[in-house]
């Protein structure tokens, strides 16, 4: 902070410094609140995702996931489904929109015959538009 002393014979000058301490506080509060909000908005199903270097499709709607862990349990979303009950969870969670996209989360440790059995199933219930879920090469 900047002060003049007032000697008597000087002109008043006028402060030409800039107050940052607010725009400080207000940053950090953001910072705060998208550290504790970013880890809310992703699907909590623990998987070891595959790398790829592809690039991302842009997204229209907010995507269903289907998950399926090392131990061969298959998610939708964060609930578990059995696979007899899989058509069902999506007609729910996609309001029976059967052109929406599906993402496929796939445990990597998953064989590859397991992984192509449940795309089956979503390709025999009417979901063409399956897109399969990887971690971005930079990230890992």
């Amino acid at each position: 902070m900047a002060f003049k002393l007032d000697s008597g014979d000087e002109q008043e000058a006028g402060l030409h410094e800039i107050n940052v301490t607010p725009f400080i506080d207000v940053m950090l509060v953001l910072l705060i609140i998208f550290m504790v909000a970013a880890p809310l908005a992703t699907v909590n199903v623990p998987l070891d995702l595959p790398v790829s270097s592809a690039q991302a499709q842009p997204e229209q709607q907010e995507p269903v996931v289907v998950s399926l862990r090392a131990d061969l349990r298959v998610f939708v979303d964060e609930t578990e489904v059995e696979r007899a009950a899989l058509s069902g969870a999506l007609h729910s969670a996609l309001g029976g929109d059967r052109d929406a996209r599906v993402l496929l989360r796939a445990d990597k440790t998953i064989p590859y015959g397991e992984l192509m059995r449940l795309m089956n199933t979503l390709s025999e219930q009417g979901y063409q538009k399956v897109a399969l879920v990887t971690l971005d090469q930079t990230e890992t």
